[in-house]
């Protein structure tokens, strides 16, 4: 269409880096990197513009304009706080990469900040937002939360329209640190440097199934059910949330709201019933004499 084409000609003329219709910028020599960098933001914000209207012109997706112009980072809402008084009240989640001899797989997490405990994962060979999904739903799943926040950092696959439908479809509050700002999202950090001192560099994997046995294991079998935290008293993720369970069910016994368990406890135990009576010969046995003792 002739929207393509004229869209086409205005990109070539604003080009890259003061690139003027072919030429360079004044003087033809190299830019202050300042410039360059505001130049870079000029082209990036056409071409997302580009982008935007291809879409709404051709039809290549359906999706509105604005939506695809609003895509990006979320606001933060923790703001370096990781405390949280409550179960799901506040997810942090981030992706790294673990080396194989046969190459790389990346791996997903989703913690709670409560209690530490890696309630969701996934393992894939791409870092694609299907990866991140995947440990999303995982986490949904095992916790079914009414209202959480959802902390990350913002690489391409957090910031992607399917995972923020995703997240607005569940309940889920999305909230992003700074670009390239490690300490926005510290918890998920110590919890790579903890994999990555306890397990990576002390082990190599011959194969990409070996390298997901080892991550399934150590999550699975020593990070959520026995590797002690000092902000939890130095009790695993598991068993502290097992006491905080335990201490509920106390309460809720004190106030007249006793468990399962409390009733099974409480219930009256089986007696023995006399014996029936007993018709033979004709005669009709006294049952209180059957069941006298000798």
């Amino acid at each position: 269409t002739d929207l393509v084409k004229k869209l086409a000609r205005d990109r070539v003329a604003v080009g890259r880096r003061g690139e003027v219709a072919g030429g360079r910028g004044v003087g033809g020599g190299e830019e202050p990197l300042a410039a360059r960098r505001i130049d870079h933001l000029h082209a990036d914000a056409h071409a997302r513009a580009v982008g935007a209207l291809l879409h709404a012109e051709v039809g290549l997706l359906d999706i509105d304009v604005d939506d695809l112009l609003g895509a990006g980072g979320a606001a933060d809402l923790v703001e370096r706080d990781f405390s949280a008084d409550r179960p799901n009240k506040l997810w942090v989640a981030d992706m790294t990469y673990v080396p194989t001899w046969a190459g790389f797989i990346y791996l997903a997490v989703v913690l709670d900040a409560w209690s530490r405990r890696v309630v969701g994962w996934a393992i894939g060979e791409t870092m694609t937002t299907d990866l991140v999904l995947a440990a999303l739903n995982m986490a949904l799943e095992q916790r079914r939360p009414s209202e959480v926040v959802h902390h990350s950092d913002q690489g391409s696959q957090y910031t992607a329209l399917e995972f923020g439908k995703r997240c607005k479809e569940m309940g889920v509050k999305p909230s992003m640190g700074s670009v390239g700002d490690a300490y926005d999202n510290a918890m998920a950090e110590s919890f790579f440097a903890s994999l990555e001192c306890e397990l990576i560099d002390r082990r190599s994997w011959r194969t990409k199934a070996e390298a997901r046995m080892a991550l399934f294991s150590y999550i699975e079998g020593w990070y959520n059910p026995r590797r002690r935290h000092s902000a939890l008293g130095y009790l695993s993720p598991a068993n502290f949330e097992r006491n905080h369970q335990d201490s509920t069910n106390r309460r809720a016994v004190e106030h007249g709201l006793p468990t399962v368990g409390v009733c099974v406890a409480c219930a009256t135990p089986p007696v023995d019933n006399p014996a029936p009576c007993i018709r033979a010969s004709s005669k009709t046995l006294d049952c209180q004499a059957l069941n006298r003792p000798r």
